[in-house]
């Protein structure tokens, strides 16, 4: 498949701005839970994944490679090809005898789409929530994003208003509460130390890993969507939202004021000071 040249991003976008903001890490386990729920892509993650063995290794692929689509210059291109290489033998058959291949328009779209919905959220929870000409302009970067990515055009919704509707429908007529989703919820349960801490780090997250996968979890279900929980016949209370919009709060004001080095990923923070002509 080729497609017509798009430029990568650069500085003064508004992707550039927030993709590599460490706060997004705590929506993403939300993102896969809602990709997942579609039935093409919940089985060719259930039986061709490694999320269950190693699950540090796959966020740190993914990660680098959704980094690489906003701060990589000419090489997100490559990455865009990259990815479709990659998918294009993935294709099987799911429990209930149903086709799939990981490059069906729908589903690779889907998977593209999500992240609209997620930047909204942590904006929404973590940060300012966007107005709704910056919620315009995201979104018609995260469509530019989709061609760097080799979606193809006529799976975007048009308008934000469009994408919502679209939203709701693919939650009401499309998703499933597909097992693995709950495999993936169950996986944040029980996640050990990443494999990259020192020893001693890692004798402490074993010591505090109840703890800090029960926050894990606590995001994930806090920040789906409401009709996405209930399709999912997941709890969540009026005391949780409470919670949730208090530690929300606590860390829109502190992100900010951190040194640009802390608050973005190291991929982004070095695109950034590249990009001043630092390094």
């Amino acid at each position: 498949m080729e497609t017509t040249r798009v430029e990568p991003f650069g500085p003064g976008s508004l992707l550039w701005e927030g993709m590599g903001d460490r706060r997004l890490m705590l929506v993403l386990g939300g993102a896969l839970v809602m990709q997942v729920m579609h039935p093409q892509i919940g089985a060719a993650v259930g039986q061709q994944s490694v999320y269950r063995t190693d699950p540090w290794g796959r966020l740190d692929r993914s990660l680098t490679s959704l980094l690489t689509w906003v701060y990589g210059g000419p090489r997100a291109i490559e990455e865009g090809r990259r990815l479709r290489e990659l998918h294009k033998d993935i294709s099987g058959v799911d429990h209930q005898g149903r086709k799939y291949h990981a490059l069906s328009a729908e589903p690779y779209a889907w998977v593209h789409l999500t992240a609209f919905e997620r930047t909204v959220t942590v904006a929404r929870y973590f940060g300012t929530e966007l107005t709704p000409e910056q919620e315009r302009r995201t979104y018609e970067e995260v469509k530019h994003l989709g061609r760097i990515l080799q979606v193809p055009e006529r799976m975007f919704p048009a308008t934000v208003a469009d994408y919502w509707t679209y939203l709701d429908d693919m939650v009401a007529n499309t998703l499933e509460d597909h097992p693995t989703a709950h495999d993936v919820l169950d996986s944040a349960r029980r996640v050990g130390a990443p494999p990259y801490l020192p020893g001693v780090l890692r004798r402490l997250w074993g010591q505090h890993a109840l703890g800090a996968n029960r926050v894990n979890l606590f995001l994930i279900v806090g920040t789906l969507p409401p009709a996405v929980r209930d399709r999912l016949g997941l709890d969540w209370s009026a005391a949780d939202e409470r919670r949730l919009r208090r530690l929300g709060r606590m860390v829109a004001a502190v992100a900010p004021r951190l040194p640009e080095r802390l608050r973005y990923l190291p991929i982004a923070y070095q695109a950034r000071v590249r990009s001043r002509g630092g390094i």
